[in-house]
């Protein structure tokens, strides 16, 4: 599986974008959330289309097309927002917050093909590792949007951490499956460094999943320093959740 830029760019912005939804659909959190969320992973969605334009094949036309859709997606779900601000949330329909992640998981059907391995194991890789980086980002700016907003309850906050532990296990197994990590830690794939990446893979994993549970647990705690708390651990939740990612894409390219 081709470690490719371009791929990782979209997939961590359409994964974003969807939980974007996740988040702005019940109408709680302020425009400016929204904001955030639409321009970060819109740019990233243009960072995709930039890295890999010259990209050759039908799946990188595919990808890089379902990049640039994504990208106008966010602009116009921002724009629209940002110009209906006056009118508070009632003035944008969350639905629009859809259109970005939709042509988004189109496009990384393309990509899995021009990433090479088996196509299905190929996508189902993208696909869980978009929502998975989308995840655990979303939650860890949904944690410092508390600061601007503190009356807000903790339920969204809550979700999220809940779905990024929903979807660890499936994140782990993508990348168990062969040809996957395990020939790595058998030493059937030589990681160059006397097998102490493919461990190094197997800590990030269980760091990730450990930084998650006391997120989760956190937010049990009363005090409105927990959800501080939940922000710092979900910040390097991303940290070692991306090493779950990217370490098998190096080793396995």
């Amino acid at each position: 599986m081709t470690f490719d830029l371009a791929t990782l760019l979209l997939q961590w912005a359409v994964g974003g974008l969807a939980f974007c939804w996740v988040t702005t659909r019940r109408r709680e959190l302020g425009l400016g959330y929204g904001w955030l969320l639409r321009l970060v992973y819109g740019v990233m969605a243009v960072g995709a289309l930039a890295a890999g334009f010259n990209d050759a094949g039908a799946g990188a036309a595919l990808r890089n097309v379902g990049a640039a859709v994504v990208a106008l997606g966010a602009f116009v779900a921002f724009a629209v927002s940002f110009r209906n601000r006056a009118r508070g949330l009632d003035g944008f329909d969350p639905r629009l917050d859809l259109v970005a992640p939709v042509a988004g998981i189109v496009a990384l059907f393309g990509a899995a093909g021009f990433v090479g391995d088996a196509y299905a194991l190929s996508l189902a890789r993208l696909m869980v590792g978009a929502a998975f980086l989308g995840a655990v980002t979303d939650a860890m700016l949904l944690g410092h949007w508390y600061l601007v907003q503190p009356g807000l309850r903790r339920d969204p906050v809550r979700e999220m951490v809940k779905i990024v532990a929903w979807i660890w296990p499936f994140e782990l197994v993508v990348w168990l499956i062969p040809t996957g990590m395990l020939s790595v830690l058998s030493g059937t794939i030589d990681d160059g460094y006397a097998g102490i990446i493919g461990w190094m893979w197997v800590v990030a994993s269980l760091t990730t999943i450990g930084l998650v549970v006391a997120a989760w647990k956190a937010l049990d705690e009363p005090s409105y320093s927990a959800v501080m708390a939940v922000t710092g651990l979900m910040y390097l939740a991303i940290l070692t959740g991306a090493g779950m990612d990217l370490l098998p894409r190096a080793l396995l390219s």
